[in-house]
């Protein structure tokens, strides 16, 4: 029950937009436009922060980090094949569905459950996997897609696919900005670090909330199996192996936590973006999405239970 008043909270927060969402007390265009404000300005605010003040020497651990993206590919290779083999969907679902896989909500769920299971200054791991996490993903999701779809030809093409696919994404931006701030000891006048800040607070509240109404969109319509299994993967699979890939890496206790418990969350919204983009398995992303982010509630207080 203790553990419960550590996840809870966060996942209240989503529970009041869904809510919100299903009574009609506030409409689509509304929620659409609480994300936009979220994802697209007050969460790059709080990454350029975060990123611009990490130590990158201390804190870019190649055990941490090693440890959390194999975790990562076996998510999204395991949701690709299990798809394609398994459940015989086209390679460009599979893709989509082995996205679902990989990405995790390291944001939106991960950072605020670690803060309230371990303080503020645990956080430090977090943004380390944070920062490479959207390029990362996209990276690999953006390329195994032009691969499937070129089919061998159109290759030449696909490095600027790539960056151009990634050079859209908000997040990205303000983790790249926030790097070149960190690297090049560029000042901050203190009015702008204010102002920053001020977006930075609204950032995850606001996108908890939005998310719920999102996720009220998008109910459960069919393709229970595969939604299930992906489900699985994204929350046992890949919390699992960064938890034995950490151990024989012998990674600091603080940044042990924050690997598993971001490994542990739920398929982030971008899984469902990602489909969007490519215009393929999207009931199942979405779905997978929803039903995900309600098991973890659960499954994020067990794993929490299971940690040192």
């Amino acid at each position: 029950m203790l553990l419960l008043t550590v996840t809870l909270p966060v996942f209240l927060v989503m529970g009041f937009g869904y809510l919100a969402s299903w009574r009609g007390w506030i409409g689509e265009t509304a929620i659409d436009g609480v994300m936009k404000f979220s994802q697209g300005f007050a969460i790059p605010c709080l990454l350029f922060l975060a990123i611009a003040r990490l130590d990158l020497a201390q804190e870019f651990d190649l055990a941490l980090l090693g440890s959390f993206y194999a975790g990562a590919l076996a998510g999204f290779f395991a949701g690709l094949f299990g798809a394609r083999l398994i459940f015989g969907r086209s390679w460009e679902d599979a893709v989509a569905i082995g996205f679902v896989g990989l990405f995790s909500n390291s944001l939106l769920l991960g950072l605020p459950i670690t803060e309230r299971a371990y303080g503020p200054d645990a956080l430090q791991a977090n943004f380390a996997i944070i920062a490479l996490h959207s390029p990362f993903c996209y990276a690999v999701g953006i390329t195994a897609m032009e691969l499937v779809r070129a089919r061998g030809g159109g290759l030449r093409q696909l490095p600027g696919k790539v960056l151009k696919g990634m050079g859209r994404n908000a997040l990205i931006l303000g983790i790249a900005l926030g790097a070149l701030v960190n690297v090049s000891n560029l000042p901050m006048p203190e009015v702008l670090l204010e102002a920053l800040e001020l977006m930075a607070r609204a950032g995850l509240p606001t996108a908890l909330f939005g998310l719920g109404g999102i996720l009220y969109r998008y109910r459960p319509e069919g393709d229970m199996r595969v939604i299930l299994y992906v489900v699985a993967v994204s929350l046992v699979l890949h919390p699992a192996v960064v938890c034995g890939l950490g151990s024989l890496a012998g990674l600091k206790l603080e940044a042990f936590r924050s690997a598993v418990i971001t490994a542990a969350m739920a398929p982030g919204v971008n899984a469902y973006l990602f489909a969007s983009i490519y215009g393929t398995a999207k009931r199942v992303a979405a779905s997978a999405v929803l039903i995900g982010t309600a098991a973890s509630i659960g499954t994020a207080t067990l794993w929490l239970a299971l940690l040192p």
